[in-house]
């Protein structure tokens, strides 16, 4: 049984060809409005209802298309759960790091799954 509790998605990372036409197709089309730029990583975050859609640029590699889903959950201490999951045999992408979601800046979590697609575990 997992140290945390599942609360939903906080953001998803697409890497695009083009951010403009990507930032214009999400404001214009699916009604995103821009929440934040962090323009030392060529990062914009889309606000979607609750949730952000990031876009950061293509790296040119085969199925680099998604960088990460994040899910939000409940926890009283990331670390543990790191080591718990760690305990399990999951391949964590680094440690505890703060990082900024749909619900602010705080600490985060990268795990791989399975087929190596990196999840990131962020507390709200």
């Amino acid at each position: 049984m997992p140290q945390f509790k599942p609360l939903g998605l906080d953001h998803v990372v697409l890497r695009v060809k083009d951010q403009a036409a990507s930032a214009r197709f999400y404001t214009e089309v699916l009604g995103c409005t821009v929440d934040h730029v962090n323009e030392a990583i060529s990062l914009v975050q889309l606000r979607f209802g609750e949730h952000l859609i990031d876009l950061l640029p293509a790296t040119g590699e085969p199925g680099s298309g998604l960088d990460h889903v994040c899910l939000s959950i409940r926890c009283d201490d990331l670390g543990a759960v790191a080591e718990h999951l760690r305990g399990r045999g999951v391949s964590l992408d680094g440690g505890v790091a703060e990082r900024r979601g749909a619900f602010g800046r705080g600490p985060s979590l990268y795990v791989r799954d399975p087929d190596g697609y990196r999840i990131e575990l962020k507390p709200r």
